[in-house]
């Protein structure tokens, strides 16, 4: 209770003294701080939102919803309002319209991951078919495809005859997460599969594939994923960004799960949420970089 009428109390009032004395101190506003005293990264863009979000001034607040076609008349209008001048401050100007593509961009970026969890995947749909079929050719080059309703599906871990039924939580996004990884990773897919198709040790490929997916959407929604796409993508992050990281889950979680030794399959949500936690961990770090090893 006592915290909660702290901040409160800070956020409030003493926030805003507090960055009125220091500039009149330093001639400096906050965001020049900011932007002059770290890094490109996670912690300068971190601080930027949180500074930008808390200011009193409707213009800065306003920064946050900006399209990438209209940031850089935000951010020249922004240098305007704090009186900041590009003479005395060359790189503030750059260094601020960064951190807000990163800004704006993570939220264009669930917008556009959250479109394609909604779209559903459909047999009529040539395309849809398509990528379906480039899974199999990629995951198991050496076997062809009876038909396309089948059991050979379970073979790369789907549950029946028809994977689209697998498709209905995550949509097109889960398909496309484990296209994503067969086509850029193909020899680490194929390992994958070749683990989770161990006769002690195995798991459904696609089928814990396509959970990883609901993972990673989950920490996107979240914003636990700010970190690592401000520490790795130097400008807005766009759904391929996603894909990666979704690769990463894929690689690592079979080796935790190979690590692990799980006595039988029944356990995986006991597992999943270990493994869940080991990555919250991990992208509490403000350095964090979450990419394939192997890469």
């Amino acid at each position: 209770m006592l915290a909660y009428i702290w901040q409160y109390v800070y956020t409030s009032y003493l926030r805003y003294w507090l960055k009125w004395l220091i500039r009149q101190a330093t001639g400096t506003c906050e965001l020049q701080r900011i932007c002059s005293g770290y890094k490109p990264g996670a912690t300068r863009t971190t601080k930027t939102e949180y500074s930008v979000e808390s200011s009193k001034s409707k213009l800065l607040r306003g920064a946050l919803e900006c399209s990438q076609e209209t940031l850089e008349q935000c951010v020249d209008q922004i240098m305007k309002e704090k009186r900041v001048k590009v003479q005395t401050n060359p790189l503030f100007k750059e260094s601020l319209h960064t951190s807000l593509l990163q800004i704006t961009g993570y939220k264009s970026l669930y917008m556009s991951v959250e479109d394609t969890r909604k779209e559903v995947f459909c047999s009529d749909s040539q395309q849809h078919e398509a990528m379906l079929l480039k899974l199999w050719e990629l995951l198991m080059p050496n076997v062809e495809l009876e038909s396309r309703l089948t059991k050979q599906w379970g073979d790369i871990g789907f549950q029946g005859d028809d994977p689209k039924t697998d498709f209905r939580g995550m949509g097109m996004l889960g398909l496309i997460n484990l296209l994503f990884f067969s086509q850029n990773y193909t020899e680490e897919a194929r390992m994958v599969l070749s683990h989770a198709n161990h006769p002690k040790l195995g798991y459904s490929y696609a089928i814990v594939g396509i959970n990883l997916t609901e993972m990673a959407y989950s920490l996107l929604k979240s914003g636990a994923l700010k970190a690592h796409f401000y520490n790795t993508v130097p400008g807005a992050p766009q759904l391929q960004h996603f894909h990666q990281f979704y690769c990463y889950l894929a690689f690592e979680f079979d080796k935790f799960w190979i690590a692990e030794e799980p006595e039988s399959i029944m356990l995986f949500n006991q597992y999943r949420e270990k493994f869940h936690h080991v990555v919250q961990t991990h992208l509490k770090d403000p350095d964090v970089s979450l990419t394939l090893s192997s890469m």
